[in-house]
């Protein structure tokens, strides 16, 4: 412990150093803010987590107005540790959607299945399957006949990973003939999937080097894993992994608009349709956008609205409407009945209070 709180100062020695170019790089290319929070309060959350009140619990990051104020880890983890978010990575298929339509690769977010795939080479055709579209997968809405919260759902993910192609057992899944395309939620890890797989089929030099050039060099973001189908192409059902500070950046791209350090990366147009509304989901108070979960928390009183990214275990990164806010958790509480409730009650009885409140301590 001695020596992890003298490296923190030295850390902390260069970062207010001249050689700040050093210092951001250290910091993953954050800046550190000297914005004042609870530290008391935080100080009580770390201790609740390190005795196992909140159980694995691996990192906390939060950016205010752009800059790096709190940074915590703990179960061995540490800024450069690659994490796996596990859903949090379906929301990268979003960001690089947009960008693609952007660039005219896709047409429309109303372009059909059958414009990407012979569906007739597949089990349980039919016309009605040919018509989902991407926006329906965008919002988890299409007429597959698949639920990953329902065990015996045909086309719930657990049924995915052991099939030797991905792809052809979500194209041969049949569809619910009594789903309301767009209008009735429900989560479909398999729709994820093939959103990667048609722009790997669509944007030039496949699906990771066209992301690496259009988001994570623009980011600065260079050490990561995907996570592959069985036929080796980038899988975004989940589990692409980042560091805590990196997966920071991603939530503060939507939190400028689509900027990164001035820089345009996301049309701000698609953060905004991203931030939408379009369908409640079956958890009691989230709606859903692009790929991306909307809620709000109480505290003090006061509402506070976010879209979030989130993924099993507990794994989370909020981008904040009302505030200058950006908070990652990673977690591994891996199929957990506890694994996002505790997250939740985090922010509400620590984090949140410990930076929005007014009087902070001097």
């Amino acid at each position: 412990m001695k020596f992890r709180t003298a490296a923190l100062s030295l850390l902390l020695s260069v970062c207010l150093a001249p050689a700040i170019g050093n210092c951001q790089k250290a910091l993953h290319g954050w800046q550190r803010s000297g914005a004042k929070y609870d530290r008391e309060l935080i100080g009580e959350l770390k201790a609740a987590i390190t005795d196992n009140t909140y159980k694995k619990i691996n990192g906390i990051v939060v950016i205010k107005n752009g800059k790096l104020l709190i940074e915590e880890y703990f179960n061995g983890e540490n800024r450069d540790s690659l994490h796996d978010p596990r859903s949090v990575g379906k929301t990268f298929a979003s960001a690089i959607l947009g960008i693609a339509l952007r660039d005219g690769y896709i047409k429309t977010l109303d372009e059909p299945l059958s414009d990407f795939y012979d569906l007739k080479l597949y089990e349980n055709y039919s016309d009605r399957k040919g018509k989902v579209t991407l926006r329906q997968f965008l919002t988890m809405s299409s007429a597959f006949d698949g639920d990953d919260n329902v065990n015996n759902s045909p086309g719930n993910e657990e049924n995915m990973y052991p099939q030797p192609n991905w792809v052809d057992w979500a194209l041969s899944l049949p569809v619910d003939e009594r789903r309301k395309p767009g209008q009735d939620w429900h989560y479909f890890t398999a729709g994820a999937m093939l959103l990667g797989d048609i722009l790997d089929r669509r944007v030039p030099g496949g699906l990771e080097k066209y992301s690496d050039k259009k988001l994570f060099r623009p980011l600065g973001i260079g050490h990561r894993e995907w996570v592959y189908t069985p036929q080796h192409g980038p899988s975004t059902a989940g589990g692409f992994r980042l560091s805590a500070l990196d997966f920071a950046k991603f939530g503060q791209l939507y939190e400028d608009g689509g900027t990164w350090n001035g820089t345009r990366v996301i049309p701000k147009s698609w953060v905004a349709a991203s931030f939408h509304k379009y369908l409640q989901t079956s958890f009691p108070g989230d709606s859903y956008g692009y790929l991306w979960w909307n809620k709000k928390f109480e505290v003090g009183g006061k509402s506070y609205e976010t879209y979030y990214c989130s993924g099993n275990g507990g794994n989370k990164i909020f981008v904040f409407t009302d505030q200058p806010l950006v908070v990652v958790v990673t977690a591994s509480a891996y199929n957990t009945k506890y694994m996002h409730s505790q997250v939740d009650e985090m922010m509400t009885k620590y984090i949140l209070p410990a930076i929005v409140a007014e009087d902070l301590p001097k």
